[in-house]
């Protein structure tokens, strides 16, 4: 009796004897690579950035969610390998695409990462292979494009070959969530593809939860960035409301999060940052025009979220102002945090690169210190920007800016120093107010 493709990759899954591929060895697919190779299958992982390869050939992390102990368990334990050669795809069972999906310039999807990994896996596609996409994207690419891409070589999704999509769920920095941990929803190209996904993800995380199409899992990643991103949004344009009212939003908010139901807190900032936030909600915005319909909340939200970067620094001219009698263009200021968030050293989109392009552009100097961004590495959007290093936070060191600029509230930062040694601090975080360290020279943003 001939077994099919499906029987055969099913079986390989079951007993872990299928190989896992995972394109992309970055912020979603190193630490996908640990996963998967903890729950017993063999992992290759792919990436063309030699750099990344020097760095796991040493059994050196480069991710904060991977810890070199853990690297090097699973390199000695003969569960994880790396390479740049993708000829090795032809030996994986699996393959996962975690490579970037950007929006151009004009806040279209640039696919071309997409497109280029598909087109590597056609050239080594053979029956027997479930294709994976983790890369947020628009309902329909992972048919539309990675699956026509694929069945260009002659072979079929659904009895060849299988396809399926799978959004991640990074979160850096979560001490409370992993990988593992973290609920994965899983869809396929028809019923054999989605039994594949549940079998193969069952085995590396918690939690699988099925849904009807790859379409319907696409779109459940971006109703997840949509929705933290138009409630950012919110509070963010209520800060600017009741600060023209004198009222302090932070204390509105920690009011209104008592109420046990029907609220949920969001806090305000300096703009949005990382991967998800401020890019995946404009994928939704480019498809939905095929469909004539607009999506006036999420284009809003962009609007609202893109404009606090230049909003801050307008309240940081304004505080020069009044309280030194200096304008920001004959101003030395220090920004405070260079990653996205607090507590990783992740700075894609962050809103600080733009804090110092647009103090600089009004004639200031700016400097930052991050303890966890000792350097600005290249940047696609800020490239003037690179090299720069992280100044050391001393007391002579604060004392000869005119003002500090806190973008991200690390934990590891002495804010008491801080606010001692300071002339002027504008804090986009209310953290000196959450220390109980408010004085009369830090002004809230």
């Amino acid at each position: 009796m001939t077994i099919s493709p499906f029987e055969t990759l099913l079986l390989k899954i079951e007993t872990r004897a299928a190989r896992a591929g995972i394109i992309g060895l970055g912020y979603v697919g190193l630490p996908l690579a640990m996963a998967v190779a903890r729950s017993g299958f063999a992992v290759t992982g792919f990436d063309i950035d030699p750099s990344k390869m020097v760095a796991l050939g040493a059994r050196r992390s480069y991710i904060d969610a991977v810890s070199d102990e853990a690297l090097v368990a699973e390199i000695e334990a003969g569960r994880f390998k790396a390479t740049t050669d993708f000829a090795g795809l032809a030996d994986c069972d699996v393959i996962i695409i975690c490579v970037p999906t950007p929006l151009t310039k004009h806040r279209d999807p640039d696919l071309s990462f997409v497109e280029a990994t598909s087109r590597s896996i056609a050239a080594h596609l053979r029956p027997g292979q479930l294709v994976v996409l983790e890369s947020t994207t628009y309902p329909g690419t992972t048919d539309d494009v990675v699956k026509v891409i694929l069945e260009g070589t002659g072979l079929k999704s659904g009895s060849d070959f299988f396809v399926g999509f799978s959004p991640e769920r990074e979160d850096p920095g979560n001490q409370h969530y992993h990988t593992a941990t973290i609920p994965k929803v899983v869809a396929g190209d028809g019923p054999e593809a989605l039994a594949l996904m549940k079998a193969f993800y069952g085995a590396a995380v918690s939690t699988v939860v099925p849904v009807s199409s790859n379409a319907t899992a696409e779109a459940v990643k971006l109703t997840e960035n949509i929705f933290r991103s138009v409630n950012i949004a919110l509070v963010n344009e209520l800060k600017t409301v009741y600060a023209a009212m004198g009222i302090d939003v932070w204390e509105v908010i920690d009011a209104a999060k008592t109420k046990p139901f029907g609220y949920m807190p969001f806090y305000p900032g300096p703009g949005l940052g990382g991967h998800c936030i401020p890019i995946d909600p404009f994928y939704l915005t480019w498809k939905s025009r095929e469909y004539e319909l607009p999506t006036r909340f999420i284009e809003l939200a962009g609007e609202i979220n893109s404009a606090m970067p230049r909003y801050v620094v307008g309240k940081l001219a304004e505080a020069l102002d009044i309280r030194a009698g200096k304008a920001l263009s004959r101003s030395r200021v220090l920004v405070l945090g260079l990653a996205y968030k607090k507590n990783v050293a992740d700075i894609r989109e962050s809103p600080s690169l733009r804090l110092i392009e647009i103090i600089e552009e009004r004639g200031g100097h700016a400097d930052y210190h991050d303890p966890f961004v000792a350097e600005i590495p290249p940047t696609r959007e800020y490239q003037a920007l690179k090299g720069r290093k992280s100044v050391a936070l001393t007391p002579d060191t604060i004392t000869s800016y005119d003002a500090v600029l806190v973008a991200t509230d690390h934990d590891r930062m002495d804010y008491a120093a801080l606010a001692k040694s300071a002339t002027l601090i504008v804090d986009t975080r209310n953290v000196f107010n959450r220390l109980g360290l408010s004085a009369d020279h830090i002004i809230k943003a």
